[in-house]
């Protein structure tokens, strides 16, 4: 195991040339504990680290070469070109999630209605709401402490979102939506990726349903019809394998068009369907 050392007295173009982690790391973590831009740490490189100064790095440097995710360690995670506070308490943002609200944004009428699901950061229902502010936004997660931080997001960002604390559809009442949008646990218990890189720190309940990955989409496609507009699309991420079997599933229901799209790195991401007119 790497053992982290940064002495007070050491100036920042030192801590920078350090092997301790890739570069792109050492920077980061540096402009967050010094509160410098990425121009700064190069025009201020001869600054001499004070002992508190040091004493963080260290912590910070050793945490990331345990494992720890860099947007733990800082608290934030970019996402649809926005920065989220996040936390242990809910997952880590991540790129291919924004083909998510994408395609939420290109199926939304004039004054329309969603629903996030298992909303987790916040990072969905946010960044709908803030690109389209004539819609209102509603979010959903079994976790109090998941909406905490979404709370805190939406407040960010100076977006009105109401959230609920529910297991699914299960605390809505006769509600309808012109777009449900859900990223559920969809990884399989026992997946060797849960104990690899940053997916061993993130919230377990979040990224497995800890069966065959499938039972939290099942739960969602079978309640959606219930809670969609005429019309009302159902867009949900899942697996990189997953795609044949969500369409397999939206197809015991009533609804139609049902397809997937794909990333950014071509896997089908997302998979949907609309309600009949």
């Amino acid at each position: 195991m790497t053992q982290v050392s940064v002495s007070a007295g050491t100036t920042l173009a030192e801590v920078l040339a350090s092997r301790w982690l890739v570069a792109l790391e050492i920077r980061i973590l540096v402009s967050h504990v010094m509160g410098l831009t990425r121009v700064q740490l190069i025009t201020q490189s001869e600054r001499v680290l004070s002992a508190a100064e040091a004493e963080q790095l260290t912590r910070l440097f050793q945490r990331r070469c345990d494992g720890e995710p860099i947007a733990y360690l800082t608290g934030e995670r970019e996402f649809f070109g926005l920065s989220f506070a996040v936390t242990p308490a809910v997952l880590i943002p991540r790129p291919e999630t924004e083909l998510l609200v994408e395609l939420a944004l290109e199926r939304l009428p004039q004054n329309g209605l969603v629903l996030d699901l298992g909303t987790g950061s916040g990072a969905i229902p946010v960044a709908i709401a803030l690109t389209r502010p004539d819609t209102r936004v509603s979010a959903l997660d079994v976790s109090a402490a998941a909406l905490e931080i979404a709370r805190a997001n939406a407040l960010r960002h100076q977006v009105e979102i109401r959230y609920v604390e529910s297991d699914w559809y299960a605390a809505l009442s006769a509600e309808k939506f012109d777009v449900i949008t859900a990223n559920p646990p969809y990884i399989v218990a026992g997946d060797a990726h849960l104990a690899q890189g940053d997916l061993r720190f993130e919230p377990l309940s979040a990224l497995t349903d800890h069966g065959d990955g499938l039972s939290a989409l099942r739960t969602i496609i079978a309640g959606a019809e219930g809670f969609l507009k005429p019309g009302g699309w159902l867009l949900m991420e899942h697996g990189y394998d997953q795609a044949q079997a969500v369409r397999d599933l939206l197809g015991t229901t009533d609804m139609q068009h049902i397809q997937s799209w794909r990333d950014l790195a071509g896997i089908e991401r997302v998979t949907g369907a609309q309600i009949s007119d």
